[in-house]
């Protein structure tokens, strides 16, 4: 007769499948996780009561509002506001890796380090575009960077958020907003130092990489921006925005005033309020210089709130055969009115032409710039018979809002820090701030949270309890002991580091932490030393997944645009996975005496 395998051996096993399928990736995460929590659950691991707990936990929903509030402060021009006075192609590339590095730690601290790398990473491609070099050269600095400022503030990055809240489940109280402060600041300086010196020149340097670079970038488009109120007494030659537009990207090919086209780029023409300037280039940039030469998009006041109105995007859409649109232009159909869509721009294989954008005949193969909100843009790509381009749509920026923004988030955390309200709380107010000022739609509030993350981190935490309330994680913590006994304790905290940081290197770092914060709590105990010491020693550790592109997201997010190989990540990553340990073990000893 077989032994019957008892409670802490299943979960060990069943941590095993859960760590091999996660490292194998051929099954989404949540998926994973959520069968293993069904199939605990089903095994009795797991009491019945307890198996859905994780969607309430408090961890959760600040991981959401955080993810919808960067939403917010991305919507608002905050971030451009930051980066645009930064972001200088002509300077030396240490310097430039230097500075962009920075702003994307401090975005980092403040918004979730993925958001912070999508709102940097294109700035930082076209930086390399001008300075005709690869991006691959700075793009994984701008990674790390971003990842090591999430380890600075409570809210930066999702480990510090578990961390904060195992500690509130068996400590009886979270860590603040500015505890991981210390620590994160000391090691993001020195990571940020490392790979603005040194980093970079441990990157290969390809010539195929400006080929992916290429690949990634929009098609040029000619559109009409429409200019708005001006003073009486202020005077505004076109020539005057050549700088603006230059700085954007964007070339200004001429002005339509009363109606007509002026001859040439009619550079010496007054703009008054109803013309149009007749711009070319990326949506993103024609975005951009908007904002920067205070112009509006034609068409804009008829949608619904004019230009700020929440959740307007840009959608590319190519002409295929037999469109509806094929052959005819916008203004004949009533595109505008009918659908509340306007056609902002065509891009016709390169070409400029005269006619306007609404009066254009449109021919198969163009690419169309559609703006609107994405319910009504969706419905007039199947209407006008258009095929939308994946991947290539382009947010509106509401930059008369930014400084209120930022206003009500530094308002949120203050509250939260001074303990007048707990942090859930206070993010729940900054949303619904958010959602009356119009920055973030209701559609926006569901499409900003990451649901597979929420899942995961749902799906694990029962799990994690499991583990614990078993004896796993002591089994854990004193093969750690065993290894490092007869050391020093500041060699057992390296050690945890390095397995933890190993683990995060191939799991997601919500999951690390789930799996070390009770091991580390059993090792603390068992030394009789601060267990705050500890937890922080996990908190940094799973945060930093540098060595492969699956460790973390902003890591897979590079992967394309700068040309990078699985090995790659090793070169610089190992280096700062080390620099991080000798560095964080130090200021974990000075700042959290253990």
């Amino acid at each position: 007769m077989m032994p019957m395998i008892d409670d802490r051996t299943l979960l060990f096993i069943l941590f095993v499948v859960i760590f091999v399928m996660l490292v194998w990736g051929r099954v989404r995460y949540d998926l994973v996780a959520f069968s293993a929590l069904i199939g605990a659950a089903a095994l009795g691991l797991v009491p019945s009561d307890e198996v859905f707990s994780g969607f309430g936990h408090s961890a959760v929903a600040i991981i959401a509002l955080v993810l919808i509030v960067s939403r917010g402060l991305s919507s608002s021009g905050a971030v451009e506001l930051i980066a645009a006075r930064i972001i200088k192609p002509d300077r030396p590339l240490p310097l430039h890796i230097a500075l962009i590095a920075s702003v994307g730690a401090l975005l980092s601290a403040i918004i979730n380090n993925v958001a912070a790398l999508a709102l940097l990473m294109p700035l930082d491609v076209e930086a390399a575009n001008k300075a005709k070099r690869a991006a691959g050269q700075s793009l994984m600095p701008l990674s790390f960077a971003t990842i090591l400022g999430g380890m600075v503030t409570l809210i930066g990055t999702p480990p510090n958020i578990v961390i904060s809240e195992y500690r509130q489940d068996v400590m009886g109280q979270s860590f603040s907003m500015f505890d991981f402060t210390p620590v994160g600041l000391v090691v993001a300086i020195a990571g940020i130092v490392f790979v603005s010196l040194v980093g970079w020149r441990l990157l290969p340097s390809r010539t195929s990489v400006a080929e992916v670079e290429q690949e990634i970038r929009n098609g040029r488009y000619v559109a009409e921006l429409k200019v708005g109120e001006l003073p009486e007494e202020q005077e505004t030659k076109v020539h005057q925005l050549y700088a603006s537009a230059d700085d954007a990207d964007v070339h200004i090919v001429g002005l339509i005033s009363h109606g007509k086209r002026r001859p040439g780029l009619a550079s010496r023409e007054t703009l008054r309020s109803g013309d149009f300037l007749v711009v070319e280039g990326e949506p993103k940039a024609i975005e951009a210089f908007m904002g920067k030469a205070a112009l509006k998009f034609a068409g804009s006041e008829k949608h619904e709130g004019g230009v700020t109105a929440p959740g307007l995007t840009l959608q590319e859409a190519i002409v295929p055969d037999g469109a509806r649109i094929n052959g005819r232009t916008a203004r004949s159909l009533n595109l505008l009115h009918r659908h509340s869509v306007t056609l902002l721009g065509v891009s016709r294989e390169g070409k400029r032409f005269r006619d306007r954008v609404r009066l254009l005949t449109i021919r198969a193969g163009d690419v169309l710039l559609l703006l609107g909100t994405p319910e009504r843009v969706a419905a007039s790509i199947d209407w006008l018979g258009v095929l939308p381009i994946e991947g290539r749509r382009t947010e509106v920026i509401q930059r008369s809002k930014a400084g209120l923004s930022i206003g009500i988030f530094v308002a949120a955390v203050a509250l939260a820090v001074a303990g007048v309200i707990p942090l859930a709380v206070a993010l729940s107010g900054a949303v619904i701030a958010f959602l009356a000022l119009g920055l973030v739609s209701a559609r926006e509030v569901y499409t900003s949270i990451e649901w597979k993350v929420i899942v995961l981190l749902a799906s694990l935490i029962p799990l994690a309890e499991a583990f614990e309330r078993t004896g796993g994680a002591q089994v854990v913590a004193n093969q750690i002991l065993i290894l490092t006994a007869g050391s020093a304790p500041w060699v057992t905290l390296a050690v945890l580091m390095a397995v933890t940081m190993t683990m995060s290197d191939f799991l997601n770092n919500v999951a690390t932490t789930l799996i070390a914060a009770p091991i580390s709590l059993s090792i603390a105990n068992a030394l009789d030393a601060n267990p705050d010491t500890f937890l922080m020693a996990v908190a940094v550790a799973a945060s930093c997944a540098f060595l492969t592109p699956i460790g973390h997201k902003n890591n897979t997010i590079i992967l394309g645009p700068g040309g990078y190989r699985f090995s790659d990540y090793w070169r610089m990553g190992l280096p700062l996975e080390i620099l991080v340990i000798a560095v964080s073990v130090p200021a974990l000893l000075y700042f959290w005496p253990i």
